[in-house]
């Protein structure tokens, strides 16, 4: 098992919980981490990635913070696995749809389809939050 990173941004909780549950999916061995404390030298350190972003506005990445960040790591994440997942309060998901095209367009290796949670991650979100990090562990 690699070293795994996990990025998020949270608004109201529901992604920062998602993250925890990634994280123990992967047996707690993930390192947390908020936009500003990762930066696109430390993305070379880690075998596999996940980043997880609610959607915001007209279902977007967070401008301020996030995404600013995620596009800095981004040339850095070609030949990587990563593993994607937010949470969203309306809309179909269209954010992470995109966001997943724009990874494999980028090169990116995804893990696993996008986990997206309306609301708190509960049930099935829970799990499948989990089973992201398992995922993440495997590689």
């Amino acid at each position: 098992m690699g070293k795994i990173a996990i990025v998020y941004w949270s608004g109201t909780g529901n992604t920062e919980a998602m993250a925890n549950l990634v994280a123990e999916g992967a047996g707690g061995s993930a390192d947390l981490f908020t936009p500003d404390q990762f930066s696109p030298d430390q993305a070379a350190g880690y075998s596999a990635l996940a980043f997880g972003c609610p959607s915001m506005g007209a279902e977007q990445l967070e401008e301020a913070e996030f995404e600013p960040m995620f596009e800095a790591v981004k040339p850095s994440l070609g030949g990587k696995t990563i593993g994607l997942f937010g949470s969203y309060g309306w809309g179909d998901g269209e954010w992470m749809r995109t966001w997943a095209a724009d990874c494999e367009d980028a090169g990116c290796s995804l893990v696993g389809e996008p986990v997206i949670a309306c609301g708190a991650p509960e049930g099935d979100a829970a799990d499948a939050c989990r089973e992201l990090g398992k995922a993440l562990a495997a590689v």
